[in-house]
């Protein structure tokens, strides 16, 4: 039998409803609506966003976990979901404040905000999915 410690990857998912707007302010309208399309209404739309977080690492010997999920859970929902679930990301999220609210920036804003909770392991990967067809994956790089 091969005694060898093995990595693996745990994930949890969560769920939030926001509201944003592509919208650069470097641009004019007409270059953000050339740009962006309907997101870049003035009038803001809205997502029903799917976050899926995942860690990896080798699981402790007495609990056979990498990380209690549970306490993930609450990580991310104290942390991310109950910030950004029915806010309007652009005017309300302060970890967004000065950026513009495109999925990627969101993503990559979310792992900056739980990298320093996962305290065995390592943060994986962060997917953020907009759509049925569009999502974002981030591996920290």
């Amino acid at each position: 039998m091969n005694n060898r410690k093995k990595t693996v990857y745990i994930t949890r998912k969560e769920h939030f409803n926001a509201a944003h707007r592509l919208f650069n302010p470097k641009w004019t309208v007409e270059e953000n609506e050339a740009f962006f399309g309907k997101c870049a209404n003035k009038n803001y739309h809205g997502h029903n966003f799917d976050l899926f977080v995942t860690v990896k690492g080798i699981a402790y010997e007495d609990s056979g976990m990498v990380m209690d999920l549970k306490k993930l859970k609450l990580v991310i929902k104290e942390n991310v979901i109950d910030k950004l679930d029915h806010m309007n990301i652009n005017e309300d999220v302060v970890f967004m404040k000065d950026k513009l609210a495109s999925i990627e920036n969101i993503v990559v804003a979310i792992w900056e905000i739980l990298e320093p909770f996962i305290e065995h392991g390592k943060l994986h990967c962060i997917k953020l999915v907009e759509t049925d067809r569009n999502y974002v994956e981030y591996y920290g790089e």
